[in-house]
């Protein structure tokens, strides 16, 4: 079979982000254009312009934010073409939280032991027969005996309603995971107010409509940074303007 090497020098454009040169992270594309940025540096180029950094197409008028949203093919693909990226990642993640001397969430915790374990099982070459069915074994004990409960970064919400149309919510107070997305709070309150759809539905924060991919997590560092208050989260009928 026929193989050819390609440098990474060769596709560095394709994975690299025109805003800060540097390797994708937290990939994110505008939908319009299909252009893609690390998210950060999108979010930020965005607060003061509404148009594509690479072809200078219009995102939207008002709310460019709503129209972007994660590429984790992107990132898969990036991480896996350049070595010790995702590794170097997680590790700065988990220093900027032992600075702030915050707990480091499960979810960087989790992707850090399992890039760990991926790199020394590379190290010792291929694995036994007998320590693959000591796994096995090992892997059948856990999940009888494990925590069913999430391991991952979890968010307090509250959900509250700010228009005359709709009713609100018996219970507002939620907690679920940090990668869980606007979207999923749209089909989450949809369903406890018996909409026909959940594309009826606005979700704002600090009186900003939030696009549907942007995940809690994504939100939370965005737009409640810097408040001790769990986030508060405002929902409406489309185009309300009440």
């Amino acid at each position: 079979m026929l193989t050819r090497k390609i440098k990474l020098w060769d596709i560095n454009a394709h994975i690299t982000c025109r805003l800060c040169s540097g390797y994708l992270i937290d990939a994110t594309t505008v939908t319009e254009c299909l252009h893609t940025f690390c998210r950060s540096c999108l979010v930020k180029y965005l607060e003061e312009n509404n148009t594509c950094p690479t072809c200078r197409i219009v995102i939207h008028q008002s709310h460019p934010l709503q129209y972007i949203g994660h590429d984790r093919t992107m990132q898969d693909i990036v991480y896996k073409l350049v070595p010790g990226l995702q590794e170097a990642e997680m590790r700065k993640q988990r220093e900027f939280y032992h600075k702030l001397g915050l707990e480091v969430p499960g979810d960087v915790k989790g992707e850090t032991c399992s890039a760990k374990q991926h790199l020394d099982s590379h190290r010792n070459g291929e694995t036994k027969a007998e320590d693959s069915s000591n796994k096995e074994a090992a892997e059948e004990k856990q999940e009888e005996d494990g925590d069913y409960h999430r391991s991952d970064e979890q968010v307090s919400i509250c959900l509250e309603c700010n228009s005359s149309k709709l009713r609100g919510l018996k219970r507002k107070w939620i907690r679920c995971s940090a990668q869980a997305t606007v979207l999923h709070l749209k089909k989450f309150i949809a369903k406890k107010l018996n909409l026909s759809s959940f594309n009826e539905l606005d979700i704002l924060c600090n009186e900003e409509i939030l696009g549907k991919d942007h995940t809690l997590k994504f939100v939370v560092v965005t737009r409640w940074r810097f408040k001790k208050a769990p986030l508060l989260l405002h929902y409406r009928p489309k185009m309300d303007l009440l």
